[in-house]
């Protein structure tokens, strides 16, 4: 995948909108055109807390369409707290979009997209996409129970077709979501969004089944935009994401998966 010019500027804000389609889980919507304009699917932005008391903290773009952006996110501690107590009319800046979202150019006919937890805040856009390209789209959604399998009407009504696993059995089948992908008839591509050991089996089925697969890794990012250089992932040196310093000796380079990232094609990743 290329690495695509940066759009990203600071974004005054307004919530319009706030549910929480979950306990502990939060979707804001925000008026953001030119924000919602400028996004690629996959991309995030670094939201910064009205009250300034914490550091900015990244998020993807759930929803972006004429002026309305959305943030979907896991209250997980201060940060996200402070984000959670925001209501319609209050302001809040957001830095984006940021880093490199996924490559669908490829118009692929058949394409599986993992996501597990949080990691369903960044695959929405990308189907809705696929599907507007006349895709078929299957969603295979893990968490760790039911409650917490939010959203997964949104995406069955746009048009993707669901295989749904829980931890506790209390949806779908019990177990991983890469459990239900490995016995799945297997996709053209896969896009995957989620926690590391999930995006390190989806790599592993689709590397044994010689298919596509572009992964969406998450981070704590403490700059967002490259400075800090403390979010680095090895990537084969010939990759077209790799920055522009001299491979190791065993051919990687490290890349920032806020920056070069956060997709990476999963036969490029050296983890």
């Amino acid at each position: 995948m290329q690495v695509a010019q940066s759009r990203a500027r600071v974004h005054a804000t307004e919530v319009i909108d706030r549910r929480e389609p979950a306990g502990g889980v939060v979707v804001i919507g925000l008026r953001a055109s030119a924000l919602a304009a400028a996004t690629r699917p996959g991309q995030y932005v670094m939201a910064v807390p009205a009250a300034g008391e914490t550091p900015a903290v990244a998020l993807g773009i759930y929803e972006a369409e004429e002026e309305r952006v959305s943030l979907l996110f896991f209250i997980a501690g201060k940060r996200t707290r402070e984000l959670a107590m925001l209501r319609p009319g209050d302001a809040l800046s957001l830095l984006g979009p940021l880093g490199n979202g996924f490559d669908l150019r490829a118009s692929d006919r058949d394409v599986g997209i993992v996501a597990g937890g949080v990691g369903i805040a960044s695959v929405l856009l990308p189907a809705l996409e696929l599907l507007r390209q006349g895709a078929r789209v299957r969603l295979f959604y893990g968490a760790r129970t039911a409650a917490l399998l939010v959203e997964r009407e949104r995406f069955e009504r746009a048009g993707c077709e669901t295989i749904l696993t829980t931890d506790d059995g209390t949806a779908g089948s019990r177990g991983f979501v890469t459990e239900a992908l490995a016995n799945a008839q297997m996709p053209k591509l896969l896009l995957a969004c989620g926690p590391t050991p999930m995006l390190r089996s989806t790599a592993e089925i689709a590397l044994r089944h010689d298919v596509r697969a572009q992964l969406a890794l998450e981070e704590n990012f403490a700059c967002g935009v490259g400075g800090c250089w403390g979010c680095v992932v090895p990537i084969t040196g010939a990759s077209a994401q790799a920055p522009p310093f001299p491979p190791t000796p065993n051919g990687v380079v490290y890349a920032r998966i806020c920056r070069e990232g956060p997709v990476f094609r999963a036969d490029e990743l050296r983890w």
